[in-house]
């Protein structure tokens, strides 16, 4: 589960574009923020669960929110001003039992690194998930969790443009952002909406309470840092936790939980505000990302 939204530089207080994400995930899982190098691999590329064929040149670094377990991200932004983030979604085709492949965060991860705009980035993306298709659990499965898979969106921005991407196997759908989008643990791209929404999952309770929390923020007015902050932070939307600051409970039991956040300011050098761990308790920090190579943690060194 994970909320995402963007706004461009007409729809903010500063006249820089907005980008902004809550990673919602198992609540014991350890998220990192990670300065991810440039780097040049030979041949490929190793992924969670498989090989891709390496990027001709050196890659994008970048700054990653990385799940211990794996080898993609759930969010970051890169040196060329390119944020990523990524949800969860079902659609008419069951994911389960497709042989591995990428997974959604692999995809940012790939995005952030090969991508030198927005527009690039849902070039890189879709060319990927065509290429390699999607599969595999997107949990930790190493203590004999069940596998989990799913379909993926994304939202991608850079400080001019921004699009949605929307994802059912191999098949892709894209969105030219023209001021301001949300996306959630659902389709919201009107026609991949209709053909491909799943008709079962229970949207209406798990998800459009956050997705309608979110769009609200958004058409409010001009957008800063301080309100996206308490959005972020806020309870509202679902019952029994299912919040955009999410605490979801299940028969007493806390199932899912923001684990990460970021808001994203972007421009020729963006400003980056990181919570590790839920952000209703969880203090922002916040550097330029020119900073944080000598700040973070080098995914180099893991």
């Amino acid at each position: 589960m994970c909320d995402c939204l963007v706004a461009l530089s007409a729809n903010t207080a500063s006249h820089l574009t907005l980008f902004a994400k809550n990673s919602d995930r198992p609540p014991n899982e350890v998220q990192n923020m990670r300065w991810n190098p440039s780097r040049r691999d030979s041949e490929t590329t190793r992924t969670t669960y498989i090989e891709v064929e390496a990027f001709v040149g050196d890659t994008i670094a970048c700054a990653l929110s990385l799940p211990d377990w794996c080898w993609g991200a759930e969010h970051g932004v890169n040196e060329a001003g390119v944020a990523i983030g990524n949800e969860t979604i079902y659609t008419t085709r069951d994911p389960r039992g497709v042989p591995d492949a990428l997974i959604g965060m692999d995809v940012v991860r790939l995005g952030l690194e090969r991508a030198t705009s927005a527009l690039n980035a849902v070039q890189v993306m879709s060319e990927l998930i065509t290429r390699y298709g999607q599969g595999g659990s997107g949990h930790d499965t190493r203590n004999g969790e069940r596998v989990r898979p799913y379909w993926s969106s994304f939202l991608i921005a850079d400080a001019n443009d921004a699009w949605v991407m929307e994802t059912s196997g191999t098949d892709v759908a894209t969105h030219q952002v023209r001021s301001t989008w949300a996306i959630s643990n659902r389709t919201t791209i009107p026609s991949f909406d209709e053909r491909y929404r799943h008709p079962r999952q229970p949207v209406e309770l798990l998800v459009d309470p956050r997705l309608n929390a979110s769009r609200n923020l958004l058409v409010a007015g001009p957008l800063t840092v301080d309100g996206v902050q308490e959005h972020l932070q806020s309870h509202v939307g679902g019952r029994d936790g299912w919040t955009v600051c999410m605490h979801a409970v299940v028969d007493g039991e806390c199932v899912e939980a923001t684990t990460a956040s970021m808001i994203v300011e972007l421009s020729d050098d963006p400003t980056v505000w990181w919570a590790q761990g839920s952000p209703c308790v969880t203090p922002y920090q916040s550097a330029q990302l020119s900073q944080l190579s000598g700040l973070l943690p080098s995914t180099s060194d893991q």
